[in-house]
């Protein structure tokens, strides 16, 4: 069974930096495919960014030059680099994964993914 656990969330000003980790556990592929969405209050939620063994990494354009995604296929812990944080950046933010083989967030920002963690807060004040 794969899980996946986020940390790293918290409260920063504007412009300020965190990085958000993701234990993974179960995913039994030799390829991977992981993302990172948010869900702001009110708000659907958002693909924020992915990364594919083949494919390479894909970011929202609300977040490209910003954040930046990897994944360490040792340790087994996705990472999200977030600088130059927004207000809008504020939202719960969720690790997720799919199986290589498919047609999902690693092809399709917003697809819903076959695993996904149970979230940490970040909030951004001005």
């Amino acid at each position: 069974q794969v899980q996946l656990v986020e940390s790293g969330g918290g409260s920063v000003q504007a412009g300020g930096s965190l990085t958000l980790s993701c234990a993974v556990s179960g995913y039994r592929f030799q390829s991977f495919c992981m993302g990172w969405s948010r869900q702001a209050p009110g708000k659907e939620r958002e693909g924020v960014a992915s990364i594919d063994s083949d494919r390479g990494s894909s970011y929202a354009d609300s977040v490209k030059g910003r954040f930046t995604i990897s994944y360490d296929n040792v340790k087994k812990i996705l990472y999200l680099q977030m600088n130059s944080l927004k207000p809008e950046d504020t939202a719960m933010y969720y690790c997720a994964a799919d199986p290589p083989i498919t047609v999902g967030l690693c092809y399709n920002l917003g697809a819903r993914p076959n695993y996904q963690g149970q979230g940490t807060q970040i909030t951004v004040s001005s």
